[in-house]
């Protein structure tokens, strides 16, 4: 894992806007907000987007914070206009979701909804934010000229805290800083420098001097910590520095950024190993200054090292310390800066992206990428180059991005050919698409295509995490948001009866023409998304019982290995993702598609790779809820609500279905009303996590069973625990002991909410069987079930109908 970011930025030409402007701008944005009832509401919701969106674009950059620095009024502005925007979303949202009125174009509505929220989100999470940070990293009396430089070091800090998601057991962020104007020599200066020039180690605080610039490294390093705390310690130091902000505040003064976040792999956590690192060598050569930073391995360092008799202090163990050392070696045996940067990194083995800092070129960036693991990501920002191992680290002020490749051949003809990619930033260029210049590791120049600039399909607002300490506990918790939009304008009352309707983006009219052919529907994802595929498929079978549909979950894999058939034109292909980008699932897709095949996909976000290829699409929630946990929690619920829309929607176009009217509207009611008992259900966290604490630690080994439903609670659980623990835990149905090895003694988790009848009773059975074989059962079980006495712990959940009650048991075991 691990996360680079670098911040390359040019001088400001563009003329700040003028308060006056701005907040006229804003008055007529917000002077007519829609109403919930307008029929043209998904139109002047657009508008206001647009409007807003415009604001927003004027305030980016260094002359938008110029800006709101100069006349503060601009700032209280901002925030009025958009606490009337989220009155006003909530507003809509509310009776969105009360169903007062069905609306016809939800996805829409829906759209346009995200667009204004995007909008409002950008003006007071990242342009307010932005100020308030700068101010607090450069104190008062900021001049102009130093703006451009602090307004560096917060966007390079801002992405360090987003991309700790990646690794955070240390942190590094390096300064480079030409024409600061100091008198190195002087008296006062040589004071602050003290110390932090002589330091071997480059560790925490250290200063160099190299051709005249200033280097500053600050970093952080501890195994325990939680998310923040790293970048919350180098935003401290830098505010402290006071030779730091001595140089920024030259009026000709100007930094490149270099920054890591890390997730150790090679060389203990340190602040010696925290990247980025520098060239020195323990005999204190003289040589050409560089510093970098590496995600990846370099596999072949030691080779490195001893092949080319690289001195390197004992207590600098990581990797990434050959990289700045061998491209200062090239300068030094006369190459150009771009050879020596391409001829270090061609030596090196392993899956690498790498970002490379020199005072021989202080105003530009290299990055190298090579193999399939890492990822970087450039953004074209004002005035300024955004580098980011992930996308979402470049969204914050970039509207387009080029990401690195470095698994294609410099010749596409030629498989052989040499891979990786090498990109120079140049900083008289910031911002513009010009300035990068792109070679193959062989050399072969390679042109940047317009259609490599990619528009981000997120913004800041899908990976904030608010006040949760993790972004699972966060998901966790808006799990019933999710679900909750998912129904909204598709579960609708009508004539006193609910009904499901969905958009025409789902069941287009040639989907419904062919539903009376369809003998087979095959639902598929990968992951979490299969075990949701395995309960959407069991609502499609109870609501179509009957029908004479074969239905069948599958992982999409086994699906395009074993189950395809030459004609498939009977078929119907339920295609679950989040990210819709699931490479397993859209390859399965467009075999099935080519066979005939009719897809509906179940997909979290508009304009991905799995929209483009269904015939038919159920967004779930708004169509944009982005979750960063690699464990996917809320996406799972969601596509459960969309499975259940789903099915009743084709059992009223299928025929045969033998399902009574009155249970179809026993189960509708029940998905309604399933967002509040989760809500109910997570408010019983304490006494989960007591429960938890009383029997987990104390037994090595564990298991999940689950009964009918619940069964595919036990899966998902599964999958989750692994995913976090790194535990081989069993997993059947409740009755199958002799697959969980009892003579382990394990706690077991019975999934068993909503049970019903004699079922209840063999369950409480086998939890007998459990406790006296020494094992530890705790049983999720509906509010006033008292058969389970054998249990350790009864965990008490809402009363749900009993076709849904498996998700109170998911909600329990995340």
């Amino acid at each position: 894992m691990c996360g680079i970011i670098a911040i390359v930025r040019r001088r400001s030409t563009r003329v700040p806007p003028l308060a006056e402007t701005v907040i006229s701008q804003l008055a007529e944005a917000v002077a007519q907000p829609p109403q919930p009832a307008d029929p043209a509401l998904a139109q002047r919701l657009g508008s206001m987007a647009e409007q807003l969106s415009s604001v927003d674009q004027s305030l980016r950059g260094v002359a938008g914070l110029q800006a709101m620095m100069a006349d503060r009024s601009i700032v209280p502005a901002v925030a009025g206009a958009v606490d009337n925007v989220d009155k006003m979303v909530a507003a809509i949202e509310a009776h969105l979701e009360a169903d007062i009125d069905p609306v016809q174009n939800i996805e829409a509505v829906n759209a346009a909804l995200v667009a204004v929220k995007d909008a409002a989100w950008s003006l007071e999470r990242d342009r307010l934010r932005a100020v308030r940070e700068v101010v607090q990293l450069a104190g008062p009396g900021l001049p102009g000229s130093a703006l451009a430089s602090f307004f560096s070091l917060q966007q390079a800090l801002s992405n360090l805290d987003r991309l700790e998601v990646r690794g955070r057991d240390s942190a590094g962020l390096h300064v480079l800083v030409r024409n600061h104007g100091l008198d190195l020599g002087s008296a006062s200066i040589v004071g602050l420098l003290g110390h932090r020039v002589i330091d071997p180690l480059f560790v925490d605080g250290s200063v160099r001097t190299p051709d005249g610039h200033l280097s500053f490294v600050y970093k952080a390093a501890a195994e325990i910590g939680e998310l923040g705390d790293n970048t919350a310690a180098i935003r401290s130091a830098i505010a402290s520095d006071e030779l730091l902000q001595l140089a920024l505040r030259g009026e000709q003064a100007e930094a490149t950024v270099l920054a890591h976040t890390r997730w150790a792999s090679v060389g203990i956590i340190s602040e010696p190993n925290a990247h980025p690192v520098n060239s020195e060598e323990a005999d204190g050569r003289p040589g050409p200054y560089v510093t970098a930073a590496l995600n990846g391995d370099v596999d072949n360092f030691a080779d490195l090292i001893a092949a080319e008799k690289l001195l390197i202090a004992g207590e600098i163990t990581t990797d990434a310390k050959v990289i700045p050392t061998l491209v200062s070696r090239g300068l030094v045996d006369g190459l150009e800066l771009d050879e020596a940067v391409r001829s270090a990194v061609a030596q090196f083995e392993g899956s690498v992206a790498i970002g490379i800092s020199t005072a021989h070129a202080p105003e530009d960036i290299h990055l190298a990428l090579r193999g399939s693991g890492q990822g970087v990501y450039v953004g074209l920002a004002e005035d300024a180059f955004v580098v980011a191992s992930e996308p979402y680290g470049v969204v914050e002020d970039c509207d387009r991005y080029l990401r690195m490749d470095g698994e294609t051949p410099a010749d596409p003809d030629n498989p052989s050919a040499s891979q990786g990619q090498i990109l120079r930033l140049s900083g008289a260029q910031a911002g513009d698409s010009a300035g990068v210049t792109r070679l193959a590791y062989d050399g072969t120049p390679l042109p940047i295509e317009a259609h490599e600039w990619k528009v981000p399909t997120v913004t800041t607002r899908d990976i904030d995490r608010g006040d949760a300490p993790h972004f699972l506990l966060k998901e966790i918790s808006e799990s019933p948001v999710s679900f909750r939009k998912t129904l909204r304008g598709r579960l609708v009352e009508e004539n006193g009866r609910l009904v499901v309707r969905l958009p025409a983006e789902t069941l287009t009219p040639v989907l419904r023409d062919r539903m009376s052919s369809l003998r087979r529907i095959d639902v598929i994802g990968q992951g979490t998304a299969a075990v949701a595929g395995q309960a959407v498929a069991t609502a499609l079978a109870e609501t179509l019982a009957g029908s004479g549909l074969v239905i069948v979950p599958v992982t999409a894999t086994e699906l395009s290995g074993f189950g395809l058939r030459d004609d498939m034109s009977d078929t119907l292909v339920v295609a679950i993702s989040q990210s819709g980008t699931t490479t397993d699932t859209n390859r399965t897709v467009d075999l099935a598609r080519s066979r005939g095949a009719a897809v509906v996909a179940i997909v979290n976000r508009r304009g991905s790779d799995l929209v483009d290829k269904s015939d038919g699409v159920l967004y779930t929630s708004d169509g944009r809820d982005i979750e960063m946990s690699v464990a996917s929690t809320k996406a799972f619920y969601a596509q459960i609500a969309a499975g259940f829309l789903l099915a009743e929607a084709l059992a009223d176009l299928i025929p045969g279905a033998t399902i009574s009217r009155e249970e179809r509207q026993r189960v509708l009611a029940g998905l309604a009303a399933l967002p509040d008992a989760m809500i109910d259900t997570l408010a019983l966290r304490p006494q989960i996590g007591a429960a938890a604490a009383r029997h987990c630690l104390s037994r090595r080994y564990w298991a999940i069973v689950g009964n009918g439903a619940n069964a595919v609670a036990a899966r998902e659980l599964r999958i989750k625990l692994s995913e976090l623990c790194y535990k081989a835990i069993a997993c059947d149905v409740t009755e199958d002991k002799k697959h969980i090895d009892l003579s382990s003694e394990p706690m077991i988790l019975v999934c068993a909410a909503g049970l019903v009848g004699s079922t209840v009773d063999d369950v409480a059975k086998e939890v007998a069987i459990f406790r006296a074989h020494k094992a530890a059962p705790i049983v999720v079980a509906t509010e006033g079930e008292h058969r389970f006495a054998a249990a350790l712990d009864v965990l008490s959940v809402p009363e749900v109908h009993p076709r849904l009650a498996f998700v109170l048991s998911t909600v329990v075991g995340h």
